[in-house]
């Protein structure tokens, strides 16, 4: 009993206790890291596409049914009728496969439930074909030929180069449509939006003069030719994309056109190698994070998202930083010490336990009514009654996070700062140095380390925050990111994309969640990716400055 008492009292169990509580929480981080790959990674692997003679419930004759194996589950069978489906005597459950059969604009659904035991055979066609599309989703058939202005220029087997070739050339048809259209239509749209608040600021200061819109008046007819010659081009180009149409026979027998112009790539996943399907792999991965979202989010990728979660933490850390610092050389080296000092540092530990949706709310009616209302007031009323910053936007976003992580930043600075030996301030000063000098050029390079570690805590809260971002500036679908290259270049009035609200969306709003459930953790991999990337970076430049300044501190 002895023995047990002093093993106690000595401590180890603790440390045991600890080491264990450490090592649940790692296998804990690891399994969630290990889900998010596996179910998110995985998505972008072509996948093996099955023919199935499926007999239906109630049918007399098989018919074909072509996708991908998504899912597979095993349900009772007195969930399922015996005039239905065959099920032998006895069978107590049934294993159900969800097959991805695409062809929505055909088929009306994705996906489509088949009970194992009325499949009657199942084949791997090697010349099945997946179209991935700009609209619709995938479609799974056969190539049967290629048209070109409604006339067949290839069919049967001389039809697949020729699919390969036009393809090519309608998807760079395409690309240089959208460049034309994101940029010097872009372009001339934003010239002529800034002409028009010129001319109305001019109208609201009572200048009558015909002269003073003389200049306005000829630059915008110019912009306006601009815009006519440019659009005549798009209308070209989309015209030039849509002459090409792939025949296609699907699954039931019927053949559709489909304009070359809304395909993005096509493949044959069931006659790739290894090889061909690891490139492949890689494309689509490097489309995930390149390209923007489509139907509703469900497809495409994510690129407008992680560019708002980048600059949203950017622009938070360089907003948050001064600001804690700031309040924390306040409280530690000027405040009296007495209540009033207390009081407000209790209240600042005290708020990092608000509720986030608190801050959202705050920043809601405070930063974009109050003093975003204001600011269009006083600086844009030419736009009114249209808002510039009152309504939601990345700079509002950004202050309302800042506001969210200060008191982390506040508190590992004043922590940092009571580190300091008193031997190195009074030096300083002994040696003729003000308190501000001290200050500026000792004590907080000393503990910039600490305000380091405070900025690592505050990129890691706010990166995935949603609740307030909803309220002060993220939506579904931003047509235009906050950065182009018109001045001033970074327009931070703009509405941006989250990866974390593109998350809630797609698992939660989607229209199509089995389609969007892959995306969902690609996209949550992806957050945790880039939060790790912020932190790394972060924590490199804290070990650095450390070693720097260590030799002072000992």
């Amino acid at each position: 009993m002895s023995t047990m008492r002093k093993w106690m009292k000595s401590g180890t169990p603790w440390v045991w206790l600890n080491a264990a509580a450490v090592s649940i929480a790692l296998v804990l981080v690891v399994g969630l890291i290990g889900l998010l790959a596996v179910r998110g990674m995985g998505h972008f692997w072509p996948s093996t596409v099955y023919e199935f003679q499926y007999r239906p419930p109630g049918g007399e004759e098989a018919v074909a049914v072509i996708g991908e194996i998504y899912d597979r589950e095993v349900v009772p069978a007195d969930r399922l009728s015996d005039s239905e489906y065959r099920l032998a005597p006895g069978v107590t459950e049934v294993e159900r496969l969800l097959i991805k059969t695409g062809n929505r604009d055909v088929l009306g659904l994705d996906f489509r439930w088949l009970v194992a035991n009325n499949i009657d055979a199942v084949t791997v066609p090697a010349q099945v074909m997946v179209m991935e599309r700009r609209e619709w989703g995938n479609l799974y058939g056969h190539l049967r030929a290629i048209k070109e202005n409604g006339r067949v220029i290839a069919e049967g087997e001389a039809a697949l180069p020729v699919l390969k070739e036009r393809l090519a050339r309608a998807v760079e048809l395409y690309r240089q449509a959208r460049a034309v259209e994101r940029g010097e239509i872009g372009d001339i749209n934003y010239r002529i939006e800034r002409l028009r608040l010129q001319r109305r600021g001019l109208e609201l200061d009572g200048v009558t003069d015909p002269a003073a819109f003389a200049d306005i008046e000829a630059e915008t007819a110019a912009l306006h030719a601009r815009f006519e010659t440019a659009q005549r081009e798009l209308v070209e180009l989309y015209r030039q994309a849509e002459r090409d149409a792939a025949v296609m026979e699907l699954m039931d027998g019927r053949t559709v056109d489909v304009p070359l112009a809304k395909v993005l790539q096509v493949h044959m996943p069931n006659a790739m190698s290894t090889v061909g399907k690891l490139g492949f792999y890689f494309q689509r991965l490097w489309q995930f994070v390149s390209d923007e979202p489509r139907e509703a989010n469900t497809e495409g990728g994510v690129f407008p998202a992680i560019f708002g979660t980048v600059a949203m933490v950017l622009l938070m850390s360089v907003l948050v930083t001064p600001l804690g610092v700031i309040a924390a050389i306040y409280m530690s080296e000027y405040a009296k010490k007495g209540p009033l000092t207390r009081l407000i540092r209790i209240s600042v530990i005290n708020l990092a336990g608000v509720p986030s949706i608190v801050y959202g709310v705050f920043g809601l009616g405070f930063f974009v009514y109050f003093l975003g209302g204001s600011i269009d007031r006083l600086f844009y009323p030419e736009a009114l009654p249209a808002p510039t910053f009152g309504t939601g936007g990345l700079l509002w976003a950004s202050l309302t996070l800042a506001l969210l992580t200060l008191p982390v930043v506040i508190v590992s600075t004043e922590e940092g700062l009571a580190r300091i030996p008193r031997a190195i301030r009074e030096g300083s000063l002994a040696l003729g140095a003000t308190k501000a000098e001290t200050l500026w050029r000792t004590v907080i390079p000393m503990a910039s380390p600490a305000i380091m570690t405070g900025l690592i805590l505050a990129v890691a809260r706010a990166a995935g925050e949603v609740a307030p971002l909803m309220l002060v500036g993220v939506v579904k679908l931003a047509p235009s990111l906050p950065f182009d290259l018109n001045a001033p270049f970074l327009h931070a009035d703009r509405k941006f994309m989250h990866l974390g609200f593109h998350i809630y969306d797609v698992g939660f709003q989607s229209p199509n969640v089995e389609a969007a459930r892959p995306l969902v953790y690609a996209t949550a991999l992806l957050l945790v990716a880039i939060i790790v990337l912020l932190n790394l970076a972060a924590i490199h430049i804290r070990n650095r400055l450390r070693e720097r300044y260590k030799a002072l501190e000992a």
